[in-house]
């Protein structure tokens, strides 16, 4: 009997590098005080950190992906992991020690959508990323990495840089050591980050972190602030897209799926204002159910149309915003160079235009 042809592996589109640990997600309705308990009314389970859950995310929306992480126990939890990864369809090889267990991390989420989180993560773990074999990464089109790996990314994204491969960093609040802006704004394509660890700044805030990122030469500055929606830079453009109301059940994972739908529009090739739109509605419907299966493509398309957007530029060091400069008097001349932005910068396409283009079949 002829044996089955193979199936050409397709090359990760998405390549994570950081922390892998299993964890369990529960949803409650308030958390309880000291010595005291409360219900649990749902329990998920995914594999994290950000890198991992990216990875699993655009998985279920098509993309190829992959995952170069820590190494894991030999025991059950790191094969549980492993096997998890597999199911989902991420490549890359998980590797296993007998020299310690499995970190766990279990996260509590609040019908507010707050979290409480406890995880388990030492620098003997984080170590093994300096052995980690980074051959995905030149066959891929984006890198994702996270600030609070520490200086172990490094290595990763000195490789990214080596084959011209874009690097997607999550900041946070990490641009707060200048030390480490300086370090890193060199290798990083998008940057991803807080004002603040509590994400409570305002529009100020945002516009101020936004300018600091891009003098230090990032060329796609994300500040992302929570229910606030967020703001993101490129060149001369200015997109602020905010977050529609919803109810939150679980607000675990809201950051990384943002992460996922920025990056799975930027695969896509769409434009800035649709990949900026489609993140804020994937991490808004997200955080409307507990633990992290995705909403079809199609429906956080649906909401992304709807979501309120400003425009603005980004010019000599100075935030404008468009639409208040096309209202000047005609003879101010700042008209006359407002509209020609806004012939460049401003969509085109009606809202019920959006997203049409095809969705690529990777």
């Amino acid at each position: 009997m002829p044996s089955k042809p193979k199936t050409q592996k397709v090359d990760p589109a998405y390549v994570g590098f950081g922390m892998l640990t299993p964890v369990y997600i529960m949803a409650l309705e308030k958390l309880p005080k000291r010595n005291t308990g409360e219900i649990v009314h749902e329990v998920s389970e995914y594999v994290y950190d950000d890198a991992a859950i990216i990875a699993c995310n655009l998985s279920q929306w098509g993309v190829p992906t992959g995952m170069i992480g820590t190494t894991v126990g030999d025991d059950l939890l790191g094969h549980h992991v492993a096997d998890s990864l597999k199911r989902r369809g991420v490549q890359g090889r998980v590797r296993f020690t007998k020299k310690y267990k499995t970190p766990l991390e279990v996260n509590v989420s609040d019908k507010k959508g707050a979290r409480t989180f406890f995880w388990q993560r030492s620098e003997e773990i984080l170590e093994t990323l300096d052995e980690a074999d980074l051959s995905l990464i030149k066959r891929s089109r984006l890198l994702y990495v996270d600030w609070y790996d520490g200086d172990h990314i490094t290595r990763a994204m000195e490789e990214a840089n080596k084959h011209n491969v874009p690097v997607f960093l999550n900041f946070e609040h990490g641009h707060k050591n200048p030390d480490l802006l300086k370090r890193y704004a060199g290798m990083v394509t998008i940057c991803q980050a807080v004002t603040d660890a509590a994400q409570i700044g305002k529009k100020q805030a945002m516009l101020s972190l936004a300018r600091k990122l891009i003098q230090a030469g990032i060329q796609t500055a994300i500040i992302t602030m929570a229910s606030q929606g967020c703001m993101v830079v490129e060149g001369e453009q200015i997109i602020r897209v905010h977050a529609p109301k919803v109810k939150a059940v679980d607000g675990s994972g809201a950051g990384a799926t943002f992460s996922s739908g920025f990056i799975y529009g930027r695969l896509n090739d769409w434009s800035l204002e649709e990949t900026v739109r489609f993140a804020i509605a994937a991490a808004s419907l997200k955080v409307t159910r507990s633990g992290l299966e995705m909403f079809p493509v199609q429906e956080v398309q649906g909401l992304a149309r709807v979501l309120r957007v400003e425009h603005m530029i980004y010019r000599n060091n100075q935030f404008f915003e468009l639409e208040k400069l096309l209202k000047l008097p005609p003879n101010n001349p700042l008209v006359l160079e407002a509209r020609k932005l806004a012939d460049r910068i401003l969509p085109k396409k009606k809202r019920h235009d959006w997203f049409k283009r095809k969705i690529t079949k990777f």
